[in-house]
């Protein structure tokens, strides 16, 4: 999958895609992970170390399931940041239900361009949407900005299988089933097919780890979860 073109990644493109497949985003990412989706975010969220006084800012938020589990875990208040507007709907309506509106903020924003001061956050975040970014060094130097120094990251994203086993059965997974059982469930066969175009395009680790060094970033770490299916890269702001 290495060798795919680069899928157009245009802001309108990318948040009219979510836009359409949001009523079924939760639930797609449950099938299609067996729930193991879940685990990976609580890996994310505790390589952080939130410590009660952070701040958190989830960049590509979605409909706020790292933000509230951000939250749930110890930072005091959280910023979520998506340019997609259906998503953070949906994303509000469960902060409200888990009663943390007052704690959890949602703006509408682009990561190549995010709304909040230099120096400002403790933490930072992204799961599974770096790669959805026209410009991933933009936004991983714009992460760098809005963290203080010492202000800790980490980043979820899918990677591809080094096992030749499992690297067979998950091209198969993810080019053949996936984009029909999105397509069956969310109506939107456009969406499921972007997505292994999008995880074959990115960099591999070893690159984008480099990437995040010269956004400002230091102990840059990319441990394999699930045979290498997904990544979580952890880093600290210079």
């Amino acid at each position: 999958m290495a060798e795919q073109p680069v899928p157009d990644k245009s802001p309108n493109r990318i948040a009219g895609m979510f836009d359409a497949i949001a009523p079924r985003y939760d639930l797609l990412n449950r099938v299609l992970s067996a729930g193991i989706d879940q685990r990976w975010r609580a890996r994310a969220i505790h390589s952080l170390r939130l410590a009660g006084t952070d701040t958190l800012l989830d960049v590509c938020t979605g409909t706020a399931d790292v933000a509230l589990a951000g939250r749930a875990a110890g930072a005091s208040r959280v910023l979520g940041v998506d340019f997609s507007g259906a998503m953070l709907s949906l994303g509000l309506a469960k902060v409200r239900a888990a009663g943390q509106d007052g704690r959890i903020v949602l703006v509408r924003g682009d990561a190549m361009q995010l709304p909040v001061a230099s120096g400002s956050t403790d933490a930072a975040t992204v799961a599974f949407g770096i790669r959805n970014v026209q410009r991933p060094e933009v936004a991983c130097a714009e992460m760098a900005r809005a963290l203080r120094s010492g202000g800790r990251l980490a980043i979820l994203e899918f990677g591809v299988p080094r096992l030749p086993g499992v690297r067979a059965l998950y091209r198969w997974y993810f080019t053949r089933l996936l984009p029909l059982v999105g397509k069956f469930v969310s109506g939107h066969g456009g969406a499921y097919s972007y997505l292994p175009e999008s995880v074959g395009s990115f960099p591999p680790p070893a690159e984008f780890m480099t990437i995040l060094r010269q956004a400002g970033f230091d102990d840059v770490r990319a441990d394999p979860l699930t045979f290498g299916i997904v990544y979580l890269y952890t880093a600290r702001k210079l």
